[in-house]
């Protein structure tokens, strides 16, 4: 094979039988002659040396520096200008150094900016090994502070609304530090199942605990702290500080993977964690709580009743009135199930033991003795006011937050208008109330008044019952349950006066005034703005006929004599003409939550909503305030000595909600209601005032709401046994076969309003406008045709009369009073309940109190 390579070698010149620059012959048989590359310019020749592989490369580099030149201009240069002769402009030659290709050499469009899988890689790993290591230093220079001593933490100090008078005291922390040999083994299992499972193994942090509670969270399932028990702990005891920064939460994180390492043991954490939770109740630490709940030593607790305790943790305000509101019950089964259940998954507990734990084996906390020093009405009134910090600063106080201490709270009570109200309550229970003698009517009945100032919205009194150191936690001035009656009326006629009334279906809007005539017979039919009738499906026929508390025989009447004697059709009436949403609309701007209103049925025009005393009382302290809104509040001033964040008290909202034009109409019908309607026995204060009585079916309550140009009192009266949540029927109590507004309620008012307003000058109520002539209802009589009409309202122009200062006979089953010129039970004894007005104002109100204990607002 050599020989024959030499002998077609020719060095010296070419071959005989072949011309200059001819390939060589190729074999026969044999396979082609590889091409040998040679530089750019220089032709293959025998006369030319095959190039090794490093002779090529370097061949091809100098190709490539001459490429890029001339795709810069230079010679040599490929006309494609790119690699391989591709892109438009691109370099032909391989890429100059870089450190990082990007964006990436001999790419063109989106592909030169997308970066490859190695730039992406390891862009990953250097990301990561930066976290690392920012780590890794926090790590190393974290330290870990101190536990607060408890000696720091500080009480609460409400002042009345003086602003130097100490109201009370409280937030004095409610601990008794324990061991933890002893807290059971069991109970702390208990704590471990709800909160962290891992808790003897893992670091102080749990990456998998904070996946699971993120994935419960998304699916609805049950609820679980992604933070361990470590990390809850310090947060609580060493941080003090709950804010959810991040910044907080790192610095949680690392002192929690620290102390995870050897500084504290498990025992000293799990120790810390049981003494420094707060439980509800004022409870904080595990001793507390189970003095709280149970009335026991935490060494004394079960199992089962641990497991309920260490599902008061998340939620301690809502499970603290478990005895109190029966939405609470189960929930409360729920969660404790829940703790149970991951006792036996982590071999806590065995399947057999867990079985006898049923919900009908439920461990029911005691009933929740709370301070004894707040006897009265002071715990109603420092309930009412932290419930008002909670909700109005920013950044927000949590309860947990008010039980460490360190708050002075101005509130706006006076404590004079306090005083009067209870006395208020308890002459009319003194003088009418006998539970011994009437058990079966004068039992269980319940009494809840608030007074607020029209031209600020301040609440400068309330009765919420005869107090919490009487085993009464619920506040009767500021709960939901309650149907208010036929003192929803005002609200309606408000809304007509305001957007007028659709008396002929497919018309306009018409104008309405207290001149505008309705029918007022019982039992008539109603139509919506559509001219279709209402229908109820407990009617034989189907169709709605609504009621009046009698079968007097009124005919078309107008809108101020309906609200003196608080008759119903012409205001259901005048409901659906107006429309619910315009009703609505009222009503929530005069402050009612819309929770609280009753659907779209005829009963809501009359009073089938259930608000609380404080917002009816505020409804008509816009009315006095010529329809400027003040949103109530209890708190004026909020102080705090904590190292954290100065929380803001936020200022109380203020807005006109209705024109003067309809708050002083409104004014002018409901000052007739106590002239001529069914609350003259209001005319004893002696000075203007304006109110309205309210009843509903079978006298399940019973409202009076009056005010004057200072003050607006609302007081509500009701019957339920505290163990059965239910409203029940008044009839009978204090002697009454028929429970009025106009009775009880309004003694309450007038005793309330001579003591409250004594000293104050009488003012007037500014004068009602002309509005002119208004519509009436489709079917009323015209004015050259009205004689029968005029012949209805006779009744109505005889209570033009000054009433008779002279009492008649009390009912026979009445109290007997010999009453002095000015006393109060002048005021129903002289009207008897049969000849007098009216106020029944629901059509059907719901007896079921479930949402009693929640407060439709936090004063």
């Amino acid at each position: 094979m050599s020989e024959h390579r030499r002998k077609q070698s020719n060095p010296g010149g070419t071959s005989p039988d072949r011309g200059a620059g001819q390939p060589p012959p190729r074999p026969q048989g044999g396979p082609p002659p590889r091409r040998t590359a040679r530089p750019q310019g220089q032709n293959q020749t025998t006369a030319q040396p095959r190039m090794t592989r490093a002779e090529m490369r370097k061949a091809a580099q100098s190709k490539g520096r001459r490429g890029a030149g001339a795709a810069n201009g230079m010679e040599g240069g490929p006309p494609g200008g790119g690699r391989g002769g591709k892109g438009p402009a691109g370099p032909s030659g391989p890429p100059p150094k870089r450190f990082i290709d990007y964006p990436r050499w001999g790419k063109g469009g989106v592909r030169r900016w997308l970066p490859s899988f190695k730039q992406i890689l390891s862009g990953c790993l250097m990301m990561f090994a930066a976290v690392v290591g920012l780590v890794g230093y926090a790590y190393a220079t974290t330290t870990v502070p101190p536990v607060n001593p408890s000696t720091q933490q500080q009480n609460n100090i409400f002042y009345w609304a003086d602003g130097k008078t100490i109201m009370a005291t409280t937030g004095t922390v409610n601990r008794q530090n324990v061991h933890l040999t002893d807290v059971p083994v069991a109970v702390q299992e208990d704590f471990q199942a709800a909160e962290d499972e891992t808790f003897r193994t893992n670091s102080g942090v749990d990456p998998m605990s904070i996946l699971r509670a993120v994935r419960n969270m998304v699916t609805g399932g049950a609820v679980q702290s992604g933070s361990t028990i470590t990390q809850q702990w310090v947060k609580n005891s060493i941080l003090a500080n709950s804010s959810q920064t991040a910044t907080r939460k790192f610095s949680e994180i690392m002192i929690s993977v620290k102390i995870g390492q050897g500084y504290y043991t498990k025992d000293q954490v799990l120790e810390g964690y049981l003494n420094s939770n707060y439980y509800g109740r004022g409870a904080n630490g595990i001793e507390a709580a189970a003095e709280a709940y149970y009335g026991v030593h935490a060494q004394q607790l079960t199992v089962s009743e641990g497991a309920f305790i260490a599902a008061t943790v998340n939620q301690p305000s809502f499970y603290q009135q478990i005895d109190t509101d029966p939405n609470v019950k189960p929930q409360a089964i729920a969660r404790w199930t829940y703790v149970l259940n991951r006792m036996v998954h982590n071999n806590w507990m065995t399947a057999a033991d867990r079985a006898q734990y049923t919900p009908d084996k439920f461990p029911m906390p005691i009933v929740w003795n709370q301070n004894a020093s707040l006897n009265g009405q002071v715990g109603y009134l420092v309930e009412t006011a932290q419930n008002y910090v909670e909700s109005h600063t920013n950044p927000k106080v949590t309860d947990a937050e008010f039980a460490k201490g360190g708050f002075r709270v101005y509130t706006t009570f006076d404590k004079k208008k306090i005083a009067d109200m209870s006395a208020a309550v308890d002459k009319m229970q003194k003088d009418h109330l006998d539970p011994k003698k009437r058990p079966k009517t004068d039992t269980f009945i319940q009494t809840g008044a608030a007074s607020i100032d029209p031209s600020t919205g301040a609440v400068v009194a309330l009765y919420g019952g005869p107090g919490m150191d009487k085993g009464h936690f619920v506040n009767n001035a500021n709960t939901s349950g309650v149907p208010v009656g036929s003192t929803f009326k005002p609200i309606v006629m408000a809304a007509a006066l305001q957007n007028g009334a659709i008396l002929t279906p497919g018309a306009q809007s018409s104008p309405i005034t207290p001149d505008s005539k309705f029918n007022g017979d019982n039992g008539i039919t109603i139509k919506n703005q559509q001219g279709n009738l209402l229908t109820d499906a407990a009617d034989p026929t189907g169709i709605l006929h609504q009621q009046n508390d009698d079968n007097t025989k009124r005919g078309f009447i107008t809108l101020r004599t309906a609200m003196d004697d608080s008759v119903n059709t012409p205001y259901v009436q005048l409901g659906e003409d107006v429309g619910y949403s315009n009703v609505e609309k009222m009503a929530t701007d005069l402050g009612l939550d819309h929770t609280i209103l009753t659907h779209d049925t005829a009963g809501f025009y009359i009073g089938t909503s259930t608000p609380s005393a404080i917002r009816m009382a505020n409804v008509y302290a816009t009315f006095a305030s010529g329809g400027i809104y003040h949103d109530p509040y209890s708190v004026a001033k909020l102080d705090y000595s904590g190292a954290d964040q100065q929380p803001v008290l936020s200022k109380p909202l203020m807005k006109p909600v209705m024109t003067p034009s309809t708050a002083n109409t409104i004014n002018s019908m409901l000052q007739d209601v106590i002239k001529n309607g069914t609350a003259t026995p209001a005319q004893v204060i002696n000075r203007p005032a304006a109110g309205k009585t309210g009843t509903t079916d079978e006298y399940k309550s019973a409202w009076f709401i009056g005010y004057t140009p200072q003050l607006a009192t609302a007081v509500t009266m009701f019957r339920e046994d505290p163990a059965h949540p239910t409203l029940v029927s008044m009839s009978g109590a204090g002697g009454y076969p028929k429970f009025f507004g106009r009775a009880l309620p309004l003694q309450v008012w007038v005793n309330y309003m001579s003591q409250a307003l004594n000293g104050l000058p009488a003012t007037s109520f500014p004068p009602a406008p002309t509005l002119g002539t208004g519509s009436n209802e489709s079917g009323a009589p015209s004015p050259s045709a009205s004689a029968s009409a005029s012949a209805s309202s006779s009744a109505s122009a005889s209570r033009s009369a000054a009433p008779s200062t002279s009492p008649s006979a009390p009912p026979s089953n009445s109290p007997s009073t010999s009453p002095s010129a000015t006393d109060t039970c002048l005021l129903f004894a002289c009207i008897t309940p049969s000849s007098s007005p009216t106020d029944t104002g629901s059509a059907s109100p719901s007896s079921s109190r479930t949402k009693r204990a929640t407060p439709t607002w936090t004063p």
